[in-house]
């Protein structure tokens, strides 16, 4: 049976407004070696926590917002350390169920000279058992937005039938249903998760889609070919890396916005930076330019910063570069600078 975390576990106060948005799936714990150190010969690992959907609720709580992370961690030290990461950024933790039946999942960096490979422990896990009931949650009931992954409906049945749950029944009512494509090729290959990812996505209200997933999945080559087989949506959102990134609004024209320039420290989690801060974009209202501009702000952040969760500046400084003209926008160059300082 599933329960609340403890209190020893993490402190939340007993009533809270309403969220603003409330993101959901699995978040695991991440062994890492030291740099360049293969993890057949490291003696030590660096413990750290990642998760998609929870790095959204991170970044839009880091910018303001009402975050809720939702889903279900063992009843483990991994679980504690979790949900302990999670609430440290600020984001609401009280719908995280323990499941003293199943593991959290984890995944294990192992760096070489072609690059990192990871290992991933997370079938079975206690998110792997989430499933439509998580989505009844009372402490969810006026939440704007319920933000989801391609990564959930690949775990387990019961968290495909979640996911189909929550873009077919809307069960929180009028929140606007935001999906991430985010394929995992570990988890399903191409051809098993592109007939599914586009039905579930072609359902929900804004997608997010990078552009090398949309021609692997797909062969889909430009963003217009993308919103052809994604007619559904009220805005697709299509992503460039470095290029930039395109907004596909229904009944408008495309409106594209070039990424300022950085230095990458580390591409992990920049794109759900970015979903962070068009979410927030759209929570304040903004244009779709400005949600453009402040996607790619956030995802600077992200990809100046070692590790999944990165500090965000002031909200004035988002303000001032999301305002500026499309002159002052296109050459901006953030290359040697981190925004924080």
């Amino acid at each position: 049976m599933s329960t609340e975390p403890r209190p020893d576990q993490v402190t939340v106060p007993a009533v809270f407004p309403p969220v603003e948005v409330a993101a959901v799936g699995e978040t695991m714990v991440v062994l890492c070696p030291a740099p360049g150190e293969p993890l057949e010969h490291a003696e030590r690992v660096a413990v750290s926590v990642g998760g998609a959907e929870s790095n959204v609720a991170g970044y839009l709580a880091r910018l303001g917002h009402r975050a809720a992370w939702v889903s279900r961690v063992g009843d483990d030290p991994f679980g504690r350390a979790v949900v302990r990461h999670v609430a440290a950024a600020g984001v609401r933790v009280d719908q995280v169920s323990v499941d003293p039946g199943a593991p959290t999942g984890m995944y294990v960096k192992d760096p070489g000279p072609d690059g990192t490979a990871v290992h991933y422990y997370r079938a079975g896990s206690a998110a792997s058992r989430m499933d439509p009931g998580t989505l009844a949650a009372p402490g969810l009931a006026g939440a704007r937005v319920l933000h989801l992954s391609g990564i959930t409906p690949a775990l387990s049945a019961s968290c495909r039938a979640l996911v189909e749950h929550a873009v077919t029944n809307r069960p929180l009512g009028g929140a606007l249903v935001s999906f991430d494509i985010n394929h995992r090729a570990r988890l399903w290959p191409a051809e098993q998760a592109a007939p599914v990812l586009r039905d579930l996505a072609d359902r929900c209200d804004l997608v997010f889609v990078g552009q090398d997933e949309a021609e692997t999945l797909w062969g889909s080559a430009d963003p217009m070919a993308v919103r052809q087989l994604l007619p559904g949506p009220e805005t697709v959102v299509v992503k460039d890396g470095a290029v930039g990134a395109t907004a596909l609004c229904r009944d408008a024209e495309p409106i594209f916005v070039p990424a300022p320039r950085v230095t990458v420290v580390e591409p992990v989690g920049a794109g759900d930076a970015f979903a962070a801060g068009y979410l927030a974009g759209l929570l304040r209202g903004l244009d779709p330019v400005r949600r453009l501009r402040l996607g790619h702000l956030v995802a600077a952040q992200a990809l100046t910063s070692s590790g999944d969760n990165a500090p965000v500046p002031p909200w004035a400084w988002f303000e001032r570069l999301i305002d500026a003209s499309a002159d002052a926008w296109s050459p901006l160059d953030l290359t040697g600078t981190r925004a924080t300082t």
